[in-house]
Protein backbone atom coordinates (compact mmCIF):
# COMPACT_ATOMS: atom_id res chain seq x y z
CA UNK A 1 0.00 0.00 0.00
CA UNK A 2 1.36 3.24 -0.32
CA UNK A 3 0.91 6.48 1.80
CA UNK A 4 -2.06 7.54 0.27
CA UNK A 5 -3.92 4.37 0.49
CA UNK A 6 -2.56 3.90 4.26
CA UNK A 7 -3.54 7.72 5.14
CA UNK A 8 -7.09 6.90 3.63
CA UNK A 9 -7.75 3.48 5.82
CA UNK A 10 -6.66 5.16 8.89
CA UNK A 11 -9.35 8.17 8.22
CA UNK A 12 -11.77 5.45 7.37
CA UNK A 13 -10.97 3.38 10.28
CA UNK A 14 -10.84 5.88 12.45
CA UNK A 15 -14.13 7.29 11.54
CA UNK A 16 -16.25 4.20 11.61
CA UNK A 17 -14.41 3.71 15.29
CA UNK A 18 -15.95 6.59 16.23
CA UNK A 19 -19.63 6.01 14.60
CA UNK A 20 -19.46 2.59 16.68
CA UNK A 21 -18.29 3.35 19.77
CA UNK A 22 -20.71 6.41 20.01
CA UNK A 23 -17.78 8.17 21.21
CA UNK A 24 -19.20 11.12 19.47
CA UNK A 25 -22.58 11.41 17.18
CA UNK A 26 -22.35 9.11 14.13
CA UNK A 27 -22.95 12.19 11.68
CA UNK A 28 -20.11 14.25 13.86
CA UNK A 29 -17.54 11.27 13.43
CA UNK A 30 -18.69 10.60 9.17
CA UNK A 31 -18.35 14.75 8.41
CA UNK A 32 -14.87 15.05 10.27
CA UNK A 33 -13.63 11.89 8.25
CA UNK A 34 -15.08 13.15 4.65
CA UNK A 35 -13.76 16.99 5.66
CA UNK A 36 -10.24 15.24 6.43
CA UNK A 37 -10.63 13.28 3.36
CA UNK A 38 -11.00 17.13 1.45
CA UNK A 39 -8.44 18.73 3.03
CA UNK A 40 -5.90 16.71 2.37
CA UNK A 41 -6.62 16.46 -1.18
CA UNK A 42 -6.45 13.05 -1.33
CA UNK A 43 -10.17 12.77 -3.14
CA UNK A 44 -10.87 16.86 -4.81
CA UNK A 45 -14.07 18.75 -3.50
CA UNK A 46 -15.16 18.67 -7.32
CA UNK A 47 -14.70 15.31 -7.99
CA UNK A 48 -16.54 14.08 -5.17
CA UNK A 49 -19.31 16.49 -5.66
CA UNK A 50 -19.54 15.03 -9.31
CA UNK A 51 -18.86 11.45 -8.91
CA UNK A 52 -18.80 10.36 -5.54
CA UNK A 53 -21.77 11.85 -3.99
CA UNK A 54 -25.46 10.27 -5.16
CA UNK A 55 -27.58 13.20 -4.73
CA UNK A 56 -30.51 11.04 -6.29
CA UNK A 57 -30.36 9.25 -3.12
CA UNK A 58 -30.41 12.29 -0.86
CA UNK A 59 -32.99 13.61 -2.61
CA UNK A 60 -35.34 10.58 -3.09
CA UNK A 61 -34.83 10.21 0.78
CA UNK A 62 -35.52 14.17 1.21
CA UNK A 63 -38.99 14.45 -0.89
CA UNK A 64 -40.28 10.93 1.06
CA UNK A 65 -39.35 12.38 4.70
CA UNK A 66 -40.93 15.61 4.19
CA UNK A 67 -44.39 13.20 2.50
CA UNK A 68 -44.43 11.23 5.46
CA UNK A 69 -44.15 14.42 7.71
CA UNK A 70 -47.08 16.06 6.38
CA UNK A 71 -48.91 13.25 6.78
CA UNK A 72 -48.31 11.56 10.01
CA UNK A 73 -50.02 14.78 11.37
CA UNK A 74 -53.49 14.09 10.42
CA UNK A 75 -53.11 10.85 12.54
CA UNK A 76 -53.64 7.99 9.41
CA UNK A 77 -50.60 5.90 10.67
CA UNK A 78 -52.41 5.41 14.61
CA UNK A 79 -55.74 4.91 13.03
CA UNK A 80 -54.23 2.03 11.51
CA UNK A 81 -52.52 0.86 14.48
CA UNK A 82 -55.63 0.73 16.48
CA UNK A 83 -57.92 -0.71 13.75
CA UNK A 84 -54.98 -3.28 13.15
CA UNK A 85 -55.54 -4.44 17.23
CA UNK A 86 -59.55 -4.05 16.93
CA UNK A 87 -59.37 -6.31 14.37
CA UNK A 88 -57.87 -8.86 16.15
CA UNK A 89 -60.62 -8.42 18.75
CA UNK A 90 -58.19 -8.03 21.44
CA UNK A 91 -56.81 -12.07 20.99
CA UNK A 92 -52.92 -11.08 22.02
CA UNK A 93 -51.37 -13.46 19.48
CA UNK A 94 -53.39 -11.97 16.65
CA UNK A 95 -52.77 -8.33 17.73
CA UNK A 96 -49.04 -9.57 17.30
CA UNK A 97 -49.65 -10.94 13.63
CA UNK A 98 -52.46 -8.31 13.06
CA UNK A 99 -49.60 -4.94 14.24
CA UNK A 100 -46.92 -6.85 12.55
CA UNK A 101 -48.33 -6.73 9.23
CA UNK A 102 -49.34 -3.25 9.82
CA UNK A 103 -46.00 -2.62 10.30
CA UNK A 104 -44.38 -4.14 7.59
CA UNK A 105 -46.65 -3.09 4.56
CA UNK A 106 -46.24 0.67 6.07
CA UNK A 107 -42.08 0.17 6.67
CA UNK A 108 -42.35 -1.02 2.47
CA UNK A 109 -44.28 2.61 1.91
CA UNK A 110 -42.81 4.65 3.99
CA UNK A 111 -39.67 4.39 6.03
CA UNK A 112 -39.15 1.76 9.19
CA UNK A 113 -37.75 5.11 11.55
CA UNK A 114 -41.06 6.85 11.06
CA UNK A 115 -43.03 3.41 11.12
CA UNK A 116 -41.89 2.18 14.63
CA UNK A 117 -41.92 5.79 16.27
CA UNK A 118 -45.83 5.81 15.07
CA UNK A 119 -46.69 2.25 15.72
CA UNK A 120 -44.25 1.02 18.82
CA UNK A 121 -45.93 3.25 21.43
CA UNK A 122 -49.22 2.45 20.15
CA UNK A 123 -48.14 -1.13 20.80
CA UNK A 124 -46.93 -0.45 24.04
CA UNK A 125 -50.32 1.15 25.00
CA UNK A 126 -52.50 -2.14 24.01
CA UNK A 127 -49.78 -4.69 26.27
CA UNK A 128 -50.33 -2.38 28.89
CA UNK A 129 -54.40 -2.33 28.47
CA UNK A 130 -53.79 -5.74 28.10
CA UNK A 131 -51.81 -6.16 31.10
CA UNK A 132 -49.30 -7.92 29.24
CA UNK A 133 -44.83 -7.06 28.78
CA UNK A 134 -44.92 -5.41 25.20
CA UNK A 135 -41.29 -7.15 24.90
CA UNK A 136 -42.75 -9.59 22.35
CA UNK A 137 -44.33 -6.98 20.59
CA UNK A 138 -41.34 -5.07 20.63
CA UNK A 139 -39.65 -7.64 18.85
CA UNK A 140 -42.14 -8.33 16.53
CA UNK A 141 -42.29 -4.95 15.16
CA UNK A 142 -38.25 -4.39 14.75
CA UNK A 143 -38.21 -7.31 12.90
CA UNK A 144 -41.49 -6.62 10.91
CA UNK A 145 -40.37 -2.99 10.24
CA UNK A 146 -36.73 -4.28 8.69
CA UNK A 147 -38.34 -7.00 6.77
CA UNK A 148 -40.91 -4.87 5.29
CA UNK A 149 -38.58 -2.13 4.37
CA UNK A 150 -36.64 -4.96 1.96
CA UNK A 151 -39.55 -4.85 0.00
CA UNK A 152 -39.26 -1.52 -2.01
CA UNK A 153 -37.04 1.13 -3.17
CA UNK A 154 -38.32 3.34 -0.89
CA UNK A 155 -38.87 1.23 2.39
CA UNK A 156 -34.93 1.46 3.32
CA UNK A 157 -32.35 3.94 2.87
CA UNK A 158 -29.95 0.59 2.05
CA UNK A 159 -32.29 0.08 -0.73
CA UNK A 160 -32.28 3.76 -2.09
CA UNK A 161 -28.79 3.59 -1.69
CA UNK A 162 -28.66 0.34 -3.85
CA UNK A 163 -31.16 1.57 -6.25
CA UNK A 164 -29.47 4.56 -7.35
CA UNK A 165 -26.45 2.97 -8.07
CA UNK A 166 -27.32 -0.12 -9.47
CA UNK A 167 -29.87 1.87 -12.34
CA UNK A 168 -32.75 -0.69 -10.79
CA UNK A 169 -36.20 0.72 -10.65
CA UNK A 170 -39.39 0.46 -8.15
CA UNK A 171 -40.89 -2.61 -9.64
CA UNK A 172 -37.40 -4.26 -9.82
CA UNK A 173 -37.58 -4.33 -6.34
CA UNK A 174 -40.88 -5.48 -5.80
CA UNK A 175 -40.71 -8.23 -8.64
CA UNK A 176 -37.36 -9.56 -7.05
CA UNK A 177 -37.64 -8.66 -3.17
CA UNK A 178 -41.38 -8.76 -2.19
CA UNK A 179 -41.32 -12.32 -2.61
CA UNK A 180 -38.73 -13.51 -0.40
CA UNK A 181 -39.45 -10.36 2.25
CA UNK A 182 -43.19 -12.47 1.83
CA UNK A 183 -41.41 -15.86 2.89
CA UNK A 184 -39.27 -14.52 5.38
CA UNK A 185 -41.48 -12.12 7.26
CA UNK A 186 -44.33 -14.90 7.56
CA UNK A 187 -41.43 -17.70 9.19
CA UNK A 188 -40.39 -14.48 12.06
CA UNK A 189 -43.92 -14.04 12.72
CA UNK A 190 -44.55 -17.67 12.86
CA UNK A 191 -41.32 -18.88 14.96
CA UNK A 192 -42.06 -15.70 17.19
CA UNK A 193 -45.19 -16.82 18.09
CA UNK A 194 -44.17 -20.23 19.13
CA UNK A 195 -41.19 -18.53 21.27
CA UNK A 196 -43.89 -16.43 23.24
CA UNK A 197 -47.09 -18.51 23.49
CA UNK A 198 -46.50 -18.20 26.99
CA UNK A 199 -47.08 -14.30 26.80
CA UNK A 200 -50.46 -14.75 24.81
CA UNK A 201 -53.57 -15.63 27.65
CA UNK A 202 -55.63 -12.34 28.95
CA UNK A 203 -58.96 -12.12 30.63
CA UNK A 204 -62.03 -11.98 28.42
CA UNK A 205 -62.54 -8.05 29.86
CA UNK A 206 -59.16 -6.96 29.04
CA UNK A 207 -59.73 -7.80 25.61
CA UNK A 208 -63.10 -6.20 25.54
CA UNK A 209 -60.71 -2.79 26.65
CA UNK A 210 -58.53 -2.92 23.37
CA UNK A 211 -61.83 -4.38 20.93
CA UNK A 212 -63.48 -0.80 22.36
CA UNK A 213 -60.82 1.66 21.24
CA UNK A 214 -62.16 4.08 18.68
CA UNK A 215 -59.79 4.12 16.02
CA UNK A 216 -61.89 7.22 14.14
CA UNK A 217 -60.34 9.61 17.32
CA UNK A 218 -57.14 8.85 16.27
CA UNK A 219 -57.63 10.91 12.93
CA UNK A 220 -56.72 14.50 13.74
CA UNK A 221 -57.25 16.29 10.44
CA UNK A 222 -59.31 14.40 7.82
CA UNK A 223 -58.95 16.79 4.79
CA UNK A 224 -55.08 16.72 4.90
CA UNK A 225 -55.54 13.50 5.53
CA UNK A 226 -57.60 12.94 2.03
CA UNK A 227 -54.93 14.99 0.28
CA UNK A 228 -52.05 13.51 1.58
CA UNK A 229 -53.12 9.80 0.61
CA UNK A 230 -54.07 11.36 -2.96
CA UNK A 231 -50.67 12.78 -3.27
CA UNK A 232 -48.84 9.62 -1.70
CA UNK A 233 -51.13 7.14 -3.91
CA UNK A 234 -49.78 9.92 -7.20
CA UNK A 235 -46.13 9.16 -6.17
CA UNK A 236 -46.16 5.29 -5.66
CA UNK A 237 -47.73 5.43 -8.93
CA UNK A 238 -45.28 7.56 -10.54
CA UNK A 239 -42.47 4.94 -9.12
CA UNK A 240 -43.79 2.38 -10.66
CA UNK A 241 -43.69 3.74 -14.21
CA UNK A 242 -40.54 6.46 -13.45
CA UNK A 243 -38.34 4.65 -16.30
CA UNK A 244 -40.98 5.12 -18.77
CA UNK A 245 -41.42 8.43 -17.65
CA UNK A 246 -37.60 9.22 -17.78
CA UNK A 247 -37.82 10.30 -14.71
CA UNK A 248 -35.23 9.76 -11.61
CA UNK A 249 -36.85 8.45 -8.31
CA UNK A 250 -35.76 11.47 -6.74
CA UNK A 251 -37.61 13.81 -9.27
CA UNK A 252 -41.10 11.86 -8.44
CA UNK A 253 -40.22 12.06 -4.62
CA UNK A 254 -39.49 15.72 -4.73
CA UNK A 255 -42.85 16.24 -7.14
CA UNK A 256 -44.75 14.96 -4.73
CA UNK A 257 -43.30 16.82 -1.88
CA UNK A 258 -43.56 19.95 -3.43
CA UNK A 259 -47.45 19.16 -4.67
CA UNK A 260 -48.55 18.18 -1.05
CA UNK A 261 -46.55 21.54 0.45
CA UNK A 262 -48.41 23.74 -1.97
CA UNK A 263 -52.03 22.14 -1.33
CA UNK A 264 -51.35 21.19 2.45
CA UNK A 265 -50.97 24.98 2.86
CA UNK A 266 -48.14 24.51 6.13
CA UNK A 267 -45.58 26.76 6.66
CA UNK A 268 -42.42 24.30 5.05
CA UNK A 269 -40.31 25.79 7.99
CA UNK A 270 -42.11 23.38 10.35
CA UNK A 271 -42.10 20.18 8.49
CA UNK A 272 -38.21 20.98 7.44
CA UNK A 273 -37.52 21.45 11.14
CA UNK A 274 -38.86 17.48 11.37
CA UNK A 275 -36.54 16.20 8.05
CA UNK A 276 -33.56 14.32 9.78
CA UNK A 277 -30.99 16.15 8.64
CA UNK A 278 -28.52 14.18 10.57
CA UNK A 279 -29.14 11.01 8.84
CA UNK A 280 -28.90 12.92 5.46
CA UNK A 281 -25.73 14.38 6.39
CA UNK A 282 -24.41 11.27 7.76
CA UNK A 283 -24.86 10.16 4.26
CA UNK A 284 -23.58 13.05 2.77
CA UNK A 285 -20.46 11.81 4.79
CA UNK A 286 -20.34 8.47 3.98
CA UNK A 287 -20.09 9.08 0.69
CA UNK A 288 -16.90 11.11 0.17
CA UNK A 289 -15.37 8.69 3.21
CA UNK A 290 -15.95 5.39 0.78
CA UNK A 291 -15.16 8.05 -2.26
CA UNK A 292 -11.45 8.29 -0.96
CA UNK A 293 -11.13 4.69 -0.72
CA UNK A 294 -12.29 4.38 -4.23
CA UNK A 295 -10.09 6.84 -5.25
CA UNK A 296 -6.65 5.60 -3.70
CA UNK A 297 -7.61 2.12 -5.19
CA UNK A 298 -8.58 0.27 -1.80
CA UNK A 299 -12.01 -0.47 -3.17
CA UNK A 300 -10.86 -1.90 -6.17
CA UNK A 301 -8.02 -4.24 -4.21
CA UNK A 302 -10.57 -5.37 -2.20
CA UNK A 303 -12.85 -6.75 -4.76
CA UNK A 304 -9.54 -8.50 -6.24
CA UNK A 305 -9.13 -9.93 -2.79
CA UNK A 306 -12.80 -11.59 -2.92
CA UNK A 307 -11.98 -12.77 -6.44
CA UNK A 308 -8.87 -14.14 -5.61
CA UNK A 309 -10.47 -16.40 -2.89
CA UNK A 310 -12.92 -17.90 -5.23
CA UNK A 311 -14.42 -16.74 -8.84
CA UNK A 312 -17.61 -19.17 -8.64
CA UNK A 313 -20.84 -16.80 -8.90
CA UNK A 314 -22.46 -18.64 -6.00
CA UNK A 315 -19.46 -18.58 -3.51
CA UNK A 316 -19.11 -14.93 -4.70
CA UNK A 317 -22.83 -14.26 -4.16
CA UNK A 318 -22.78 -15.50 -0.85
CA UNK A 319 -19.78 -13.65 0.35
CA UNK A 320 -21.72 -10.62 -0.40
CA UNK A 321 -24.56 -11.81 1.34
CA UNK A 322 -23.15 -12.59 4.27
CA UNK A 323 -20.65 -10.47 4.43
CA UNK A 324 -23.02 -7.63 4.38
CA UNK A 325 -24.54 -9.29 7.13
CA UNK A 326 -22.07 -8.96 9.47
CA UNK A 327 -21.13 -5.22 8.62
CA UNK A 328 -24.43 -4.33 8.68
CA UNK A 329 -25.02 -5.74 12.30
CA UNK A 330 -21.59 -4.53 13.43
CA UNK A 331 -21.47 -1.00 12.30
CA UNK A 332 -25.48 -0.81 10.81
CA UNK A 333 -27.26 -1.26 7.67
CA UNK A 334 -26.61 2.09 5.59
CA UNK A 335 -23.11 2.34 6.09
CA UNK A 336 -21.94 -1.23 5.32
CA UNK A 337 -24.21 -0.53 2.34
CA UNK A 338 -22.28 2.68 1.25
CA UNK A 339 -19.04 1.16 1.85
CA UNK A 340 -19.99 -2.56 -0.18
CA UNK A 341 -21.44 -0.77 -3.48
CA UNK A 342 -18.00 -0.11 -4.59
CA UNK A 343 -16.65 -3.10 -4.14
CA UNK A 344 -19.66 -5.19 -5.83
CA UNK A 345 -19.54 -2.64 -8.86
CA UNK A 346 -15.81 -3.67 -9.00
CA UNK A 347 -16.28 -7.31 -8.65
CA UNK A 348 -18.70 -6.89 -11.66
CA UNK A 349 -15.87 -4.81 -13.89
CA UNK A 350 -13.24 -7.54 -13.00
CA UNK A 351 -15.50 -10.35 -14.26
CA UNK A 352 -16.49 -8.45 -17.18
CA UNK A 353 -20.62 -8.94 -16.02
CA UNK A 354 -23.18 -7.16 -18.16
CA UNK A 355 -25.82 -5.16 -16.06
CA UNK A 356 -28.08 -8.62 -16.37
CA UNK A 357 -25.90 -10.61 -15.02
CA UNK A 358 -24.69 -8.10 -12.07
CA UNK A 359 -28.40 -8.28 -10.84
CA UNK A 360 -28.14 -11.07 -8.76
CA UNK A 361 -24.75 -9.37 -6.91
CA UNK A 362 -27.14 -6.40 -6.00
CA UNK A 363 -30.12 -8.54 -4.69
CA UNK A 364 -27.64 -10.22 -1.97
CA UNK A 365 -26.64 -6.68 -1.32
CA UNK A 366 -29.93 -5.60 -0.21
CA UNK A 367 -31.10 -8.75 1.04
CA UNK A 368 -27.90 -8.66 3.19
CA UNK A 369 -28.06 -5.45 4.42
CA UNK A 370 -31.77 -5.30 5.34
CA UNK A 371 -32.19 -8.47 7.11
CA UNK A 372 -28.94 -8.73 8.53
CA UNK A 373 -29.69 -4.96 10.14
CA UNK A 374 -31.81 -7.46 12.69
CA UNK A 375 -29.16 -9.09 13.76
CA UNK A 376 -27.57 -7.02 16.41
CA UNK A 377 -29.23 -3.76 18.49
CA UNK A 378 -27.05 -1.65 16.11
CA UNK A 379 -27.88 -2.93 12.85
CA UNK A 380 -30.57 -0.52 12.30
CA UNK A 381 -31.43 2.88 13.46
CA UNK A 382 -34.91 1.60 13.56
CA UNK A 383 -34.17 -0.57 16.04
CA UNK A 384 -32.28 1.56 18.16
CA UNK A 385 -35.48 3.86 18.12
CA UNK A 386 -37.26 1.06 19.39
CA UNK A 387 -34.75 0.62 22.04
CA UNK A 388 -34.88 4.32 22.72
CA UNK A 389 -38.58 4.25 23.36
CA UNK A 390 -39.27 1.01 25.39
CA UNK A 391 -36.40 2.26 27.97
CA UNK A 392 -39.44 3.55 30.47
CA UNK A 393 -41.53 0.40 29.83
CA UNK A 394 -41.05 -2.77 32.07
CA UNK A 395 -39.68 -4.86 29.58
CA UNK A 396 -36.76 -2.52 27.70
CA UNK A 397 -35.25 -3.80 24.57
CA UNK A 398 -31.44 -4.37 25.74
CA UNK A 399 -28.64 -5.67 23.21
CA UNK A 400 -28.78 -8.87 25.07
CA UNK A 401 -32.08 -9.58 25.23
CA UNK A 402 -32.44 -8.54 21.36
CA UNK A 403 -29.46 -10.41 20.42
CA UNK A 404 -31.56 -13.44 22.00
CA UNK A 405 -33.94 -13.61 19.98
CA UNK A 406 -33.46 -12.07 17.15
CA UNK A 407 -29.70 -13.16 16.36
CA UNK A 408 -30.98 -16.79 15.15
CA UNK A 409 -34.24 -15.50 13.96
CA UNK A 410 -31.77 -13.12 11.10
CA UNK A 411 -29.72 -16.61 10.63
CA UNK A 412 -32.90 -17.80 9.60
CA UNK A 413 -33.76 -15.51 7.57
CA UNK A 414 -30.27 -15.38 5.62
CA UNK A 415 -30.76 -18.94 5.10
CA UNK A 416 -33.77 -18.51 3.51
CA UNK A 417 -32.72 -15.93 1.45
CA UNK A 418 -29.71 -17.84 0.09
CA UNK A 419 -31.92 -20.32 -1.18
CA UNK A 420 -34.09 -17.89 -2.95
CA UNK A 421 -31.13 -16.35 -4.89
CA UNK A 422 -29.76 -19.07 -5.86
CA UNK A 423 -32.78 -21.15 -7.23
CA UNK A 424 -34.15 -17.95 -8.73
CA UNK A 425 -31.23 -16.70 -10.67
CA UNK A 426 -28.36 -19.39 -10.33
CA UNK A 427 -29.57 -22.39 -11.49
Amino acid sequence: MNISQVLTAIIFVAAYLFMVTERVHRTAAALAGAGIILVLNILPLREAWVEYIDFNTLLLLIGMMIIVTITKRTGLFQYVAIKAAKIARGRVWLILVTLSIATAVLSALLDNVTTVLLIIPMAILIADTLGKSPFSFLIAGVMSANIGGVATLIGDPPNILIGSAAHLSFLDFIINLTPICIIVFIVTIFLLLLIFHRHFRVSPEKEKKVAAFREREAIRDPILMRKSLIVFGLTLMAFTIHHRLGLLPSTIALGGAALLLFISRIDPTEIFKEIEWPTLFFIFGLFILVGGLEKVGIIESLARAVLKSTQNPVAVILIILWGTTLGSSIVGAPPCTVAIIPVVRHIGIQLNLPPSQMVPLWWALALGAGFGANGTLVGHMATLVVAGISEKTRAPLTFRNHLKICLPLTLISLFLASIYIYFRYLV
